[in-house]
């Protein structure tokens, strides 16, 4: 992996993770969503807008018009609806863990249905990040959890791996802004229609919703989607799935700064699990010849 892709990895595990602790923000004042629905369709706009600025366009094939709606569907309206749902009793560090387990469901998912093989070291390697994520975890159960928003939680874990198995589908042509955009307003329009079925308008306004939602929209919204499309057609879903190991310790970490939501010995432990896990998963990757 070159330095490129892990400043990438890096920059996108840190724009995601932020999203939980925005997200919570959200969701404690506004139907979770319609905020969601209203922040893709802002988002989708600006992406589409710009990437025809830039020259790209919306004349995709078959096949990335299948892929782009997938995705739209599986992360922005499931993954994203279900964890803005469950965020209502949730905390945010522990949403960020149960999506960080999302590199192993795309390891079994990748094995069983594309034939992708990891070399055993890798396979230790991603044990090692669930080692990781189980001892975060097992600290943050301890306080007691919402069970119907933790299987939110976990539903949302196998839509965003769905995601990550089609994202590289969408975006085997090029055009990467506008497939964010396009994915982002299909995320929209089921979002609009389940909030229209399910939510009843309520909005508490203050200046920390009206800046969690701005930042939301651009930041993980906009500028991490990007990053992570690229990323996957880069180095492949496998190992960008990795970066999401480092969720745990950004997600606790800025929840506790933002929201004061608790950070113990137990979490720092884990995080040290996780991070061998995905240097045993990276080298694992490398050509026979590099690795060695």
């Amino acid at each position: 992996m070159d330095i490129r892709a892990i400043l990438m990895g890096l920059a996108f595990a840190v724009m995601w993770s932020s999203a939980f602790s925005s997200a919570r923000i959200i969701v404690a004042a506004a139907p979770p969503l319609g905020a969601l629905a209203l922040r893709f369709l802002i988002s989708g706009l600006i992406a589409v807008a710009v990437a025809r600025v830039l020259g790209q366009s919306w004349r995709l094939t078959r096949g990335q018009w299948r892929a782009t709606a997938i995705f739209g569907l599986c992360q922005n309206a499931l993954y994203l609806g279900l964890n803005f749902v469950a965020m209502q009793t949730v905390q945010a560090s522990l949403a960020a863990i149960i999506a960080s387990t999302m590199p192993l469901l795309v390891a079994f998912a990748s094995r069983l249905w594309l034939g992708e093989r990891l070399r055993p070291l890798g396979i230790a390697g991603l044990l090692a990040g669930l080692v990781g994520v189980a001892m975060i975890m097992g600290g943050r159960l301890q306080g007691g959890v919402d069970p119907f928003g933790l299987g939110l939680c976990v539903l949302g874990a196998l839509s965003l791996t769905m995601a990550t198995l089609a994202v590289r589908g969408a975006t085997s042509g090029g055009n990467f802004l506008m497939i964010v955009g396009l994915q982002m307003l299909v995320g929209s329009a089921a979002l609009w229609l389940a909030s229209l079925a399910l939510e009843t308008p309520r909005i508490d306004w203050s200046g920390p919703l009206v800046a969690a939602f701005v930042y939301t929209t651009v930041v993980p919204g906009l500028a991490a989607t990007l990053v992570w499309v690229k990323l996957v057609n880069r180095i492949g879903a496998i190992r960008a799935a990795t970066f999401h190991f480092l969720n745990p310790f950004l997600g606790v970490a800025i929840a506790a700064l933002l929201l004061g939501e608790r950070m113990g010995p137990l979490d720092l432990a884990g995080v040290a699990v996780i991070t061998l896990g995905i240097l045993a998963v990276q080298r694992a990757r490398m050509p026979v010849s590099a690795a060695e």
